[in-house]
């Protein structure tokens, strides 16, 4: 069986959407970064907030531990993830996304849609 490793696409398989159900969310230990209509709907921030100073609402956020770092001129925030490098949002013993239902549309597409290497996965099973 080939070895997959997350930060080397080429050993990454084929997507089936399948491969979700028994995988181990190496995906999840990814970075990701969403955009503020995510962290909208996330229930992070809201339209208030980041209408009124978008640099503001990042700092914030980056006190809470919610992101790393936000990028103005693509408006890009990247989200935190913990010490072993998982999504804040994975529960770390079932391997599940707490927040599914609002994931960031980074999640809903990849890596179908998007991604290092669209159309393949890091899938390895749990």
């Amino acid at each position: 069986m080939a070895i997959v490793d997350k930060d080397r696409p080429s050993t990454w398989k084929k997507y089936d959407a399948s491969f979700c159900v028994s995988c181990k969310a190496n995906c999840c230990c990814m970075p990701v970064e969403v955009k503020v209509d995510d962290l909208i709907r996330l229930g992070v921030t809201d339209i208030d907030e980041v209408t009124n100073s978008i640099k503001k609402t990042a700092k914030r956020l980056k006190k809470e531990g919610i992101i790393m770092s936000y990028r103005e001129g693509t408006e890009f925030f990247m989200l935190q993830q913990k010490a072993n490098s998982e999504c804040i949002f994975m529960d770390s013993k079932t391997r599940f996304c707490t927040v599914y239902d609002k994931r960031p549309e980074t999640c809903r597409d990849f890596p179908a849609k998007m991604g290092t290497r669209v159309g393949f996965c890091p899938a390895e099973k749990k």
